[in-house]
């Protein structure tokens, strides 16, 4: 498989723009646990073999791609919103809250930002949202091999401290596993409670108290092998 294109990119370096940062997200459709949102911007003329969009590439291959993206690209940032703010404010718009809090965090201010698709508000360069941008832009691709590895990382984690639920195996996701032990369990904190097929489960079972709000963002260092930072909110 040939891998998402630099098109987009190599024409921006052309002009110029040599800061591209592109954005993706992982996580929209999940039961449970955060959406992820990751920007990363390469260096002009640089390419990085394999990247392409995470959904098509292997658990394997997105873990080498993405160990590789740290260790090219200018900058990375990955923005993390929790379940009770994703209850608050509605998937799209905590997807947007990611975006620009992982675009904060770069390092680096972009000249131009490629999405695959969603619309930001306040940037303070260009920006272009490209209608399958995570298979027609390289930079938003290797944005959603960050996110998806990061995600799923976090979502194994979770599985230690929730196993009853099976997160390590579907990371979230509405699976016929994950609604059978919802079912059993009811909801716990990382559950998205006004999803569809969770709302129903809340008021039953699963009535830990909820946790304060988290957000987290990681940088560059941070997702390569330093400490996260985080903001507690009550």
């Amino acid at each position: 498989m040939a891998g998402a294109p630099y098109r987009f990119e190599r024409a921006a370096w052309r002009r110029g723009f040599e800061r591209v940062a592109g954005v993706d997200e992982a996580g929209r459709g999940p039961l449970a646990g955060p959406v992820v949102a990751a920007a990363v911007v390469l260096w002009p003329g640089g390419a990085i073999s394999g990247v392409d969009d995470s959904k098509r590439l292997t658990p394997d291959e997105r873990a080498a791609i993405f160990a590789r993206i740290g260790q090219h690209a200018m900058a990375v940032a990955v923005g993390i919103i929790d379940a009770r703010t994703i209850d608050r404010v509605n998937i799209l718009e905590a997807t947007r809250l990611a975006m620009s809090q992982a675009l904060g965090a770069l390092g680096v201010s972009p000249q131009l930002v490629l999405t695959d698709w969603v619309a930001l508000a306040g940037l303070s360069c260009p920006q272009r949202n490209l209608v399958r941008g995570d298979q027609r832009s390289a930079t938003v691709a290797a944005a959603s091999i960050v996110a998806k590895v990061t995600r799923d990382r976090i979502m194994e984690e979770a599985d230690r401290e929730f196993p009853q639920y099976g997160f390590g195996r579907h990371k979230g996701y509405p699976t016929e596993e994950h609604r059978r032990t919802l079912a059993q369990h009811g909801p716990c904190p990382l559950h998205r409670r006004h999803f569809r097929g969770v709302l129903p489960m809340v008021g039953g079972r699963g009535r830990r108290m909820m946790r304060g709000e988290t957000r987290v963002w990681w940088t560059q260092g941070d997702l390569f092998g330093e400490s996260r930072r985080e903001r507690h909110e009550a």
